[in-house]
């Protein structure tokens, strides 16, 4: 079944209300005020900033998970959440201040959340291409593909579940096994997605499932670039707790931050 037919593609426990999140819409235009910087040296003096998306049905920890991860990394960000439902509407002018943009997991219906997206596509491609970095994470990768999607990516997605030899055959919540750069590491896994590589594309796969396919992909498009991950590796303690997982290597952030590096080209 292709994930815009499934009911909780990319979501957290079902029967954890609180942490729902459904791709709602990004406007293409609106005007932004006191986003700017008003000066270069202001702009050395703050840590890069990166807006994620927090749609209005979103659930409340989906959005700040990633949010908190981002403002505690290593080299952390500034957080500022956009979309319907915040003060900040995702526009151009939005995207000029930031080094980073974020789609989250969550989402129900890939079609019909593409028929609120398709308007801002040219908007996110554009900022990419001209050295913006996109960070998208199981629905927000889906979102990165082409069919249908902002086009991002050197290929196209594809539900891991629907894939032969896969490992996992329904959309429970679980724990999936990867390679991650040659080692075996788990991971948060809600019907994420898996990345279907042009032949020759330029691309850096972090991760493969057990099957061989690709489940963490870096690329470039343009001067910038795209991270994308099947699987959660922002999902907190919580999360698993939530779901009654356990990870066999113990919940650590190190995958998330290794991704968010190689997205904005740290490495």
């Amino acid at each position: 079944m292709h994930p815009s037919t499934l009911p909780n593609v990319g979501q957290p426990p079902a029967t954890v209300g609180r942490r729902r999140l459904l791709l709602g819409v990004l406007p293409a235009a609106a005007a932004l005020a006191g986003c700017g910087w008003s000066s270069a040296d202001e702009r050395s003096d703050q840590p890069p900033l990166a807006l994620v998306y927090r749609g209005p049905q979103g659930c409340p920890d989906c959005a700040p998970t990633i949010a908190a991860l981002l403002r505690q990394a290593p080299q952390p960000f500034r957080v500022t959440y956009v979309g319907p439902g915040t003060r900040v509407p995702l526009t151009a002018d939005a995207l000029a201040d930031a080094q980073l943009y974020v789609q989250p997991g969550g989402g129900s219906d890939l079609d019909g959340a593409w028929q609120d997206l398709r308007g801002s596509a040219k908007m996110m491609r554009d900022w990419v291409r001209e050295g913006g970095s996109y960070l998208g994470l199981c629905f927000g990768a889906y979102l990165a593909g082409r069919n249908p999607g902002f086009d991002l990516l050197p290929g196209d997605t594809d539900g891991y579940i629907d894939l032969r030899d896969t490992t996992v055959h329904d959309q429970r919540d679980t724990v999936v096994p990867v390679k991650w750069r040659g080692k075996q590491r788990h991971m948060y896994f809600q019907d994420g997605p898996a990345f279907l590589l042009d032949n020759g594309a330029d691309a850096d796969v972090l991760a493969t499932y057990p099957n061989g396919a690709a489940a963490v992909v870096v690329a470039p498009y343009g001067k910038g670039r795209v991270g994308v991950s099947g699987p959660h590796p922002e999902a907190d303690r919580s999360w698993y707790e939530d779901a009654g997982l356990k990870n066999p290597d113990g919940v650590r952030p190190d995958l998330a931050h290794e991704l968010i590096d190689r997205t904005v080209g740290r490495h």
